[in-house]
C-alpha cells in the first residue's frame, strides 16, 4: 500500500468534528479515517495519546488553506494546549500521512470543567 502525504489535510477526533465549519466560516471536505496507536482521552479537552492497541476514529479535513489553519491553530491554542504533528491516518483508499493536534501537558493536566 502506498502512502500519500497531505500537507493541507488534518485528522480531527475531538470538537473539531462538530465546530470546524463555524470556526473556519465554510464548509470543508471530509473523509472517516483512523488512526492506529492513538487513543483518546479527555480532561477538559478532548486529546490523543499513543496507547499500543487502540484505535481513534475521526475524519480528515481536506484542502486547508493558510488562512485556515491559521484559524485552526488559534483555536487549538498552539503552542499553549496542542501542537500540531503529522501522523499516518487509515482512510477509504489507503494510508494518508497529514496533521493531528497533539496535546502539551499542559492540556493534559487541565481539569474538566464541573
Amino acid at each position: 500500500m502506498t502512502m500519500r502525504h497531505a500537507s493541507d489535510a488534518l485528522f480531527v477526533y475531538g470538537s473539531l468534528l462538530e465546530e470546524a465549519t463555524e470556526i473556519l466560516g465554510h464548509p470543508v471536505d471530509v473523509v472517516p479515517a483512523r488512526l492506529e496507536g492513538f487513543e483518546r482521552r479527555h480532561s477538559r479537552y478532548h486529546y490523543i495519546v499513543r496507547a499500543d492497541g487502540a484505535e481513534t476514529g475521526g475524519l480528515v479535513m481536506l484542502d486547508l488553506t493558510d488562512e485556515d489553519w491559521r484559524r485552526l491553530d488559534a483555536y487549538e491554542e498552539v503552542p499553549d494546549l496542542y501542537t500540531r504533528e503529522e501522523v499516518e491516518v487509515d482512510i477509504y483508499d489507503g494510508a494518508l500521512r497529514c496533521w493531528a493536534y497533539l496535546p502539551t501537558a499542559k492540556c493534559i493536566n487541565l481539569k474538566a470543567y464541573i
